[in-house]
């Protein structure tokens, strides 16, 4: 397939971006149509806009493109094509960092412990994974790896909900686990992007590395590349990204699986080029999956997290039927 040029997709996927954040503030539960707009100076229905619609897009876009180029950033550092903070069990630890602290309860009377646990959480699955797996692992080492992340995630979620100490905190576990943008405020927006804005600058500084990378390690090496350096920076940057999304929305899985390989046949194979792209992909794929599921008709709105693996899982099976014929 002919590759396009970077400029020309990046300029689409943000027209589409910004046709689908004026989607966003205008469909709900209560519409406000465009010809309303203009006369709602005194109506009740800019406390929505303001406090619910705005803060729903912001997060949205930023947790989006956050998960996009994390992705694409795991992707090209570990040159395999199943690498997502989802599928390799990173989003899964983060979750439970979350939990434990609502677990715990310290989540209420501080609020940035719950991202800093989500963070924390992050930073430990992708540190345990480079152990288990190192970098240039097979395809098959890694979901293995991924297997025992998201096993030893799930099975400390499942201890947190079966000793859970009141109705609360289960419920509040339960929603994590699901994930959506539902009722998140303006604070939610000022704690979650700023730690985004900073995990995604830290995964641009690895754009070279992974570009010399397609080289191997020791052809990245004879270019200069620092790969302990690479490495700190990844594990910064994908702990930052995916904590900070976790603790705003729970866990919404493939976005970084699928981004990539829609960007990558329109691009080529270069993985530092595919950052922002991917970036903006992720932010379109989770803004229109959440202005699909506010216009699904059921009596209570569907999570986003649920929607997402409904759309990524199919995905994920081709990807990895299409991986076994190649081997094969």
């Amino acid at each position: 397939m002919t590759t396009m040029s970077p400029h020309r997709i990046i300029a689409v996927l943000l027209i589409l971006l910004v046709m689908l954040s004026a989607v966003s503030l205008i469909v709900g539960k209560v519409w406000v149509p465009w010809n309303a707009w203009f006369t709602l100076s005194d109506d009740p229905r800019w406390l929505i806009i303001l406090e619910l619609r705005v803060p729903r897009t912001i997060l949205g876009i930023a947790i989006g493109f956050a998960l996009g180029m994390t992705g694409a950033a795991l992707q090209g550092y570990t040159r395999n094509p199943l690498a997502d903070p989802g599928v390799l069990g990173v989003a899964a630890l983060a979750a439970l960092g979350a939990v434990l602290t609502l677990f715990l309860g310290v989540a209420t009377t501080t609020p940035w412990i719950l991202p800093m646990g989500a963070m924390l959480g992050a930073l430990g699955g992708v540190a345990t994974l480079l152990l288990l797996a190192g970098a240039t692992s097979s395809i098959l080492t890694f979901i293995l790896a991924g297997a025992i992340l998201n096993t030893v995630a799930s099975a400390g979620v499942a201890l947190a909900l079966s000793l859970s100490p009141n109705p609360w905190a289960l419920n509040e576990i339960v929603n994590w686990l699901m994930g959506s943008l539902v009722d998140r405020s303006n604070a939610d927006v000022a704690m979650t992007v700023p730690l985004i804005v900073v995990g995604c600058g830290f995964l641009m500084l690895t754009a070279r590395a992974l570009d010399a990378l397609t080289l191997g390690e020791d052809g990245a090496r004879s270019m200069g590349i620092n790969l302990s350096v690479t490495r700190i920076l990844l594990a910064v940057g994908v702990a930052l990204t995916t904590g900070a999304s976790v603790a705003a929305t729970g866990v919404i899985g493939f976005v970084g699986l699928v981004t990539p390989h829609v960007m990558r046949p329109l691009l080529g194979a270069r993985p530092g080029a595919l950052l922002i792209p991917s970036g903006l992909a992720g932010a379109v794929l989770v803004l229109a999956g959440d202005i699909i599921v506010r216009l699904m008709p059921s009596a209570v709105e569907i999570k986003l997290g649920v929607a997402m693996a409904v759309l990524g899982g199919p995905f994920f099976l081709g990807l990895l039927l299409t991986q076994r014929r190649r081997v094969a």
